[in-house]
């Protein structure tokens, strides 16, 4: 092994101590710089090794957080590595996104992300404490239509029934929603700004204390997630008027689409997918893509996304990608459109 003498003098002429340090120097920059490349270059070899989380924005009980377990228990066995799902709801799922985009991008930290904190919100807040490159889209997991529901004391029971008692008490009616710029409140807003009635919003930390409190009588309407909303409408504790999407559900077919009920193109789907930092590595982005996606394709998997009802839609990173990107732009010329406010 050769030794590395130090401030020993050395026979060799002028010119020579002068250039041999700077040879040195050169090496051991060379040598700093390949040290430093190693880790990510071995990182994405060797993911993972070590447990997984998976941040939801939210409360539990929700469409987020029942596709992060659902996803948590699969990637689990797959990857040999336990996968934690961890609940981090406030400020209309801004504090888990922001978590997510300020965690280490080494594959360890994803959220489960959405249509409000990674689209929508863009257009919502003007100052957010990320931006869209603070994220990589990983790999999307569900796609599925809300539902329009009322408290059953509530006297109506079509669309247009809810309109013409919006219209005739203006402000009288309040709805409760997961949270400013998700999926329901946008959708309600959406129905608010094509019916011309007023609604008042109070948004909650998410989808489960909302509904909780629409079966209760607190608010009385809420345009929720079918998968949270679907037990409390067969209990009859909650009154569906109306889908969200352009298609009726199998699993409820006497439930007419908004659009079918005077309101036609009305569509609004929400989507959950995987989201990692910005700066993850693409090996590591693609080795997650990948498992999740053979995750999702099983025939049980599919079968337990459709009893939600809603569908799986297989994508690689780029093509989730382009999907954020289109759902950005399309949901901020929506806000602005229907003049929807940050609460």
């Amino acid at each position: 092994m050769k030794r590395i003498i130090v401030n020993e003098e050395i026979n060799v002429p002028a010119q020579r101590r002068v250039l041999a340090p700077r040879r040195v120097l050169l090496k051991a920059l060379t040598a700093g710089a390949m040290l430093t490349a190693l880790p990510m270059s071995a990182l994405a070899q060797t993911y993972p090794s070590r447990p997984i989380t998976i941040i939801v924005p939210a409360a539990p009980g929700g469409i987020l957080d029942q596709a992060a377990r659902l996803v948590a228990v699969e990637l689990a066995k797959v990857v040999s590595q336990p996968v934690v799902v961890e609940n981090k709801a406030g400020a209309s799922q801004i504090i888990g996104a922001q978590a997510v985009a300020r965690a280490e991008p080494d594959g360890y930290t994803l959220l489960m992300g959405s249509i409000g904190p990674n689209a929508a919100h863009y257009g919502l807040y003007p100052k957010l404490p990320y931006t869209p490159a603070d994220f990589a889209p990983v790999v999307h997991v569900i796609s599925m239509p809300n539902v329009l529901l009322v408290n059953p004391e509530v006297p109506a029971r079509t669309v247009a029934e809810l309109v013409s008692l919006a219209k005739a008490k203006p402000g009288a009616l309040v709805l409760g929603s997961s949270g400013t710029a998700t999926s329901g409140h946008l959708g309600a807003e959406l129905l608010m700004a094509r019916a011309g009635i007023s609604l008042t919003h109070v948004p909650y930390k998410g989808s489960t204390p909302a509904l909780t409190d629409l079966v209760g009588g607190q608010v009385q309407v809420m345009v929720d997630n079918l998968v949270t909303a679907a037990p409390q409408i067969k209990a009859g504790r909650v009154r569906a008027l109306a889908v969200t999407g352009l298609q009726r559900v199998p699993g409820f077919p006497e439930i007419p689409t908004i659009a079918e009920s005077g309101y036609p193109g009305f569509d609004v789907t929400v989507w959950v997918g995987l989201m990692a930092p910005g700066k993850t590595p693409p090996a590591i982005i693609d080795t997650l893509n990948r498992e999740v996606g053979k995750i999702l394709a099983q025939p049980q998997i599919k079968q337990k996304v459709a009893d939600m009802g809603g569908a799986t839609i297989p994508m690689s990173p780029a093509e989730f990608s382009a999907f954020v990107r289109a759902e950005i732009d399309k949901w901020g010329a929506v806000t602005k459109a229907a003049n929807i406010k940050a609460e």
